[in-house]
């Protein structure tokens, strides 16, 4: 079955859990504030149960802490979603992230979180980030050829722009889009991505669609860990007040629907065919949203939140 025809069939909203608060840890590279480890494999469990279409992940999510979580907590499970998960971002050894997506690295990352996730085949991994040294088109090939092995189900690209998508659709069939998305950061709207994906029929993932939490229902910054990395977040430190335009609009259009702020961000993330979300959870309670229907935004809804968003 072809990846798009999985992620069709399996996705009741087209939501999928993402992994990355999950396998947070203080000395980084990303950190959310502190994270019981057993919450996160039941929160895992949770997804998996509420019906996520897919649990996204990486090994760059506590340099594989998130992949070993997702494995504890599908342990187990007679249906579980698709694993997607990513390659190419690599730790140095004074602990900093570097990209290599070169034919050799990749074989070595994927076939490590296979071993961390303890799968036969990895259904979707994703191309983390742009490695400008490396030509798309040798990572392509290497993967194309792990997916002929039957290491992985099918490849996708993540950060990449429409120039490197184009090019890498030349050695094979990419399966997955995944970009930021949100009220708050539209540029796959703008530098034609989500064109792109609609135009090939390839799915497009949006991530952090809550903004990290600024587009959720009493979301409150000074609750958060003093190095929490949502603190850096461009719109956590703007002067001008697009976060709480954006936030009063939603609250305006989830009272009409008789929803949530979260809600309406997710509903606005997948209003067309072919866009799915990734929905981070740090509990088991916020991964049941997985399963929660969405309200259908209409023309109104749409233009109110296009208002709100734009520049004063």
């Amino acid at each position: 079955m072809a990846i798009v025809e999985t992620l069709q069939l399996t996705s009741q909203h087209r939501l999928g859990l993402g992994t990355a608060p999950l396998g947070s840890i203080e000395t980084g590279p990303l950190w959310w504030g502190p994270q019981d480890r057993v919450v996160a494999v039941a929160t895992v469990r949770t997804a998996a149960e509420a019906g996520g279409a897919f649990i996204d992940t990486a090994p760059f999510y506590g340099w594989g802490r998130a992949e070993e979580i997702v494995r504890d907590g599908l342990l187990g499970l007679k249906n579980r979603p698709p694993i997607f998960t990513k390659c190419g971002t690599h730790r140095a050894s004074n602990g900093k992230p570097y990209e290599d997506a070169s034919g050799d690295a990749i074989r070595r990352d994927v076939l490590a979180s296979r071993e961390r996730l303890a799968v036969e085949r990895i259904d979707v991994v994703q191309v983390h980030d742009p490695d400008p040294k490396i030509p798309i088109e040798e990572t392509w090939s290497s993967l194309m050829v792990l997916r002929d092995e039957g290491v992985i189900g099918g490849a996708g690209l993540s950060n990449h722009p429409v120039e490197l998508m184009d090019r890498a659709l030349t050695v094979g069939p990419i399966a997955v889009v995944q970009h930021q998305y949100s009220l708050l950061h539209r540029t796959p709207q703008h530098d034609d991505v989500l064109h792109w994906c609609a135009d090939h029929a390839v799915p497009f993932l949006a991530w952090s669609p809550l903004a990290g939490g600024f587009l959720t229902d009493g979301f409150d910054l000074s609750l958060l860990h003093p190095d929490d990395l949502r603190r850096r977040l461009r719109w956590a430190t703007r002067d001008d007040d697009l976060a709480e335009r954006t936030r009063s609009a939603m609250t305006e259009v989830a009272a009409r629907h008789g929803t949530t702020m979260t809600a309406v961000a997710v509903a606005w993330a997948t209003r067309e065919s072919g866009m799915f979300a990734i929905l981070g959870a740090r509990s088991p309670d916020e991964a049941a949203l997985l399963g929660d229907p969405l309200p259908t935004l209409d023309g109104n809804d749409i233009a109110q939140l296009d208002k709100a968003n734009s520049p004063a």
